[in-house]
This record gives C-alpha cells, structure tokens and sequence, in this order.
C-alpha cells in the first residue's frame, strides 16, 4: 500500500493533462556500483546479483518495471557487466527487451542518465537502482507519472534518521521544492528512495552539473536544476518496505521481508523424521534427511538439509550443503557447505562456494582463510 501525498488528492494539480494519453516510459537500471560495502562477496562479482530469498535482488527490479507495464529496459554496466548480461540475457525472460549500456566509471547517478542519453531519446523514463528494493513494486507511482506531463517525480519514505541520507522538502501540494543531501538539523524526514521518474527535460540539465565534492555528478543536483529551472517535480510516499541492499544487514532485511510474504510449497524430499513447521518453500531437488525447517525459509534447488536446523528467515541456496548444524536469518549462496559446526549461525551472509566445517586437526586452534574484507565475529 502507498500513502497517498498531496499531490495525488482528488483534484488534479495544474499541470496534470487529462485530455492526453498516459505517456509510454522506458526503464533505465543502474547496475554498475562497485558494492564496496558488501566486500569481500562482491569482489568479483555484481552487488546486483546478490540473491534475496533465492533470486538476485535485480531479478526484483527487472519484474517490478515490467509488472508497471515497462518493457523497454537499459540496463547502465560497470566491470561486472559481464555477469549482468550473463544473468539477464536479452530480457525476455522478465518479458522485457534490455539494451546494455556500459559505463566507463561509476561516475554518479546523473551520469548514468548522461551514459543513456542516446538510449533514452526524448521518452520519460524510470530509472531504478538495482540494489534497492521495494515491497510492493512501482505501479501506482508509474501510473501517476505517465498521466502527467510533470518533469519528474521521486519517491519518498518517512525515517526516523535522516542523517544519512538525501530528503525532500514539498510544499502544501506534494511538489518538491527543495532536495537536501545527509542534513545535519532535522529539516524533513523524508528520505529519498532509489527510484526516479523524469521527462526528457532532464536532460537539459544533467550537462550542466558540476561534480559533487566526491567527484560524482548526483541525481539530486540534476532534480534540484529542474525545480531551479521551474518545472514541476512531483513526489509519492510510500508506506510499504524499503531497503537499499548495499550492506549485510540490509541484505538480510531484504531477505526477511520477502520470506515473510511466501507460502508452503513442498516440490523436493522430505523424509519421515523431518519436521517442517510454517511456510517452507523446498524447490525441486532438494531434499530433507532427519531435520527440522521452520519457516518462512527457502531450500534451493538441488540443495541438502541432513540432521541440521533451518531457522526463519534462512534462504539456503541451489546445491548447498547444510548438516550437522544450525541455522537462522541467514542467507547461504549456492554450491556451499556448512557441516558439523556446534555453535549455531546467526544473522550471516555467506557467498558461493563457501566451505564452513569443524576439523579434527591437532593442536586445538581457530583456522582461517579469508579474502579482502573479510569479516569474522568468534564468540
């Protein structure tokens, strides 16, 4: 559900067009970060891809655009483009047509609109963060947007600590009249969301900006040069979940929300001597050897539970191995094995591959051996 602002009552701001045709709008996803605060699992690889509950958390993105009835999708590229293409195909797997467009620095949000320039024409368009998730996806706001001939129109969540983050000051109808990056006084606490929907008057402005002082061209410049230059800058509030997925913690939060709308879907094995308590899903192939699952938790496809405990909020993926321990919010990326631990894990985030085991090795010793930007908690 949407909170409804003041600029979507009843009664149609001036430059609201009901005589028109909604317009028709492309989708532009910005998949090129480097995911510094998600290392050392994004070393190599793309933040985006980072599942939730199972599916890479660009995968929600993808559908949500096109759930909005947006089909013609760019997709801006970094060094992991590769995986992207690789992950994505052509699009038609979400039902889409995606056009990649490679960027040759993260050089900030605005000059991902820059990169996309020739993509985009003169089509309003979304633009949608990869790595920010919304609960109950786009299409009101699409809606709102298209039926209008406003130059822009951004999304908005109430927080209880702006600090960190960009807000939006509006006036008494819903029009954004000012945009203030991490506030150090309590002027609004209404905090930007990573998804964006501008006319091609944005373009206009974007060449005009100057690089912020970390060396970016931010979308908050290029928005407040439509508001300074007259336009009209709409804004919704939303009421449901939000979370930019670019730390652990955020990750994990993701994961419990969606498993949190999921419900019990049986297609692998489960033996007599298992238990499975709530909404499980246990994806073809997997199977359940003498073990508890409490839900809402996901087993990945070809995956093996053996004499372990799955706690909520744990999604164990594709050909994991997970015996002789416990488990709990978790999330375990595909192909890895965790076995015979005592302790039981809580609030990780584990990669691909990943081996976590007890070694009978002697003399009795912690062993590691970890990348860059490894974090380990020993109680």
């Amino acid at each position: 559900m949407t909170e409804t602002s003041p600029a979507e009552t009843s009664e149609a701001p001036a430059h609201l067009n009901g005589s028109a045709a909604p317009r028709l709008l492309k989708g532009l996803v910005l998949a090129g970060g480097k995911g510094s605060r998600l290392r050392p699992l994004t070393a190599t690889g793309a933040k985006q891809l980072v599942p939730v509950a199972n599916k890479p958390v660009l995968f929600y993105a993808l559908d949500q655009l096109v759930s909005a009835g947006i089909t013609e999708i760019g997709i801006v590229t970094g060094d992991t483009g590769d995986q992207v293409r690789a992950a994505v195909g052509d699009g038609s797997a979400f039902g889409a047509r995606v056009t990649y467009l490679p960027q040759d620095a993260p050089r900030g949000l605005a000059h991902a609109v820059i990169t996309a320039r020739d993509y985009l024409g003169d089509d309003p368009f979304c633009m949608f963060l990869a790595d920010n998730f919304l609960q109950q996806g786009i299409d009101d706001h699409a809606r709102a947007f298209a039926e209008t001939r406003s130059a822009a129109r951004i999304l908005l969540k109430r927080v209880d600590d702006p600090s960190a983050l960009g807000v939006a000051i509006l006036n008494e109808s819903g029009q954004v009249t000012r945009l203030v990056e991490k506030p150090k006084t309590p002027i609004s606490d209404l905090a930007i969301v990573g998804v964006y929907f501008f006319g091609p008057e944005i373009h206009d402005i974007t060449p005009t900006l100057q690089p912020s002082g970390r060396g970016e061209l931010e979308i908050t410049d290029a928005i407040q040069g439509l508001i300074d230059a007259g336009h009209v800058v709409d804004s919704s509030i939303i009421g449901d979940e939000w979370v930019d997925t670019g730390k652990k913690d955020d990750m994990l939060e993701a994961n419990r929300v969606v498993l949190g709308t999921i419900h019990r879907d049986v297609k692998g094995t489960v033996d007599i001597e298992s238990i499975i308590v709530g909404d499980v899903i246990v994806e073809a192939g997997a199977s359940i050897v003498g073990s508890t699952v409490r839900g809402p938790a996901i087993i990945g496809a070809g995956a093996r539970v053996e004499h372990a405990y799955v706690g909520p909020f744990t999604a164990i993926g594709e050909r994991c191995i997970i015996r002789g321990c416990e488990i709990e919010h978790s999330i375990v990326m595909s192909d890895s094995t965790i076995r015979d631990i005592d302790s039981r894990i809580f609030d990780s985030l584990i990669g691909k591959e990943v081996v976590i085991e007890r070694t009978m090795l002697k003399p009795v010793a912690v062993r590691f051996m970890l990348g860059d930007h490894a974090h380990v908690g020993i109680s």
